[in-house]
């Protein structure tokens, strides 16, 4: 999360009042997401209105708002739109940080509850709609492209000296740091699969969609209602649809693993040749990014607080039996 002493909390409610017109009454942190440049909070104004507030290091969301614009005009209701300010704008600058403010929608993640058979088919059917919209190229040249980049390979792999000679900087540290060395020939392979599969990738010219890249259980909210909604657009990007569509089935969390909630996804998504060598790569690729991000903050920090024992947590959980790592694997054959 944000450093408090950065961004203190009357600051963000100072803002709140002035920049959006909403008199806050009480005002609390979520522990939610695993973005360590962002912070969440709940907000309840006089008028008994919530508020999900975001606060986000940098000036980075003009892309994002640009994206929800594009949603909603291409009729996919399956998102929440931001509130606006005074100004008619939909972020607010604060600092060196940036401000977006939705209205607060009670519900679950899918990390947290099973999606129903109807829910796995109207999210099949809305990613179906995401990645048929035709993007304007002006919106195209402000988001990221597929590179296959190597950076996260790379940064694990200038890990396998520090597994070996680093200080571990706490108790979780040295946890972290001993069961990395007992999975260390697991983690070399996952490395290496990701570099073969974009090896095979490097001829290849798949079309490239509007992709959410980050649509796991998390980043789908169902409501009291049972209405679903995709969010988190912070990070989106035009790639094959392959970016998104490894997620379901690819177990993240240990949950969308299961062989009926795929068969009702694609009975919503509808028949499409998937290139399964795309699905492989990406599912290596992003248990590469968890293992470099992880290993930064329990190794090269003491940061974090109560949370790095979650954060180890969740580290660990990818190599249980049918994780995200046999899926893998599985999905390599």
């Amino acid at each position: 999360m944000i450093e408090k002493q950065l961004v203190s909390e009357q600051l963000i409610i100072k803002s709140l009042n002035t920049d959006y017109g909403i008199e806050i009454i009480a005002f609390k942190s979520l522990p939610i997401g695993a973005d360590m440049n962002a912070a969440i909070y709940k907000a309840q104004s006089i008028d008994h209105k919530s508020y999900f507030v975001k606060l986000k290091r940098g000036h980075h969301l003009d892309i994002c708002i640009a994206i929800l614009d594009l949603l909603q005009n291409s009729g996919i209701s399956q998102i929440i739109s931001p509130v606006k300010t005074l100004q008619n704008q939909s972020i607010q600058r604060l600092d060196d940080y940036t401000l977006i403010v939705y209205p607060f929608i009670e519900g679950q993640d899918g990390f947290s509850c099973d999606l129903t058979d109807n829910q796995w088919f109207e999210l099949g059917k809305t990613l179906k709609k995401i990645h048929e919209i035709d993007v304007p190229m002006s919106i195209q040249k402000q988001l990221r492209r597929e590179d296959y980049s190597p950076k996260w390979r790379e940064v694990v792999r200038s890990f396998y000296t520090v597994f070996e000679s680093v200080s571990a900087v706490d108790e979780i540290a040295l946890k972290f740091l001993q069961f990395v060395k007992s999975k260390l020939s697991t983690i070399r392979s996952i490395v290496d699969n990701a570099d073969k599969f974009c090896q095979n990738l490097l001829d290849q010219s798949p079309e490239l969609v509007l992709c959410h890249s980050d649509i796991h259980g998390g980043n789908v909210l169902i409501t009291q209602n049972s209405n679903i909604y995709i969010v988190d657009w912070d990070d989106p990007i035009m790639a094959p649809k392959e970016r998104d569509l490894m997620f379901v089935g690819g177990g993240v969390a240990n949950v969308w693993n299961k062989p009926q909630d795929i068969k009702s996804f694609y009975s919503g998504y509808g028949a499409s040749e998937i290139n399964s060598t795309l699905i492989a790569y990406y599912r290596f690729e992003r248990i590469v990014q968890d293992i470099a991000v992880y290993s930064q903050m329990l190794l090269l920090t003491d940061e974090g607080g109560d949370e790095r024992s979650t954060m180890y947590k969740q580290f660990t959980d990818m190599f249980d039996t049918h994780g995200v790592i046999d899926i893998a694997f599985e999905t390599a054959l």
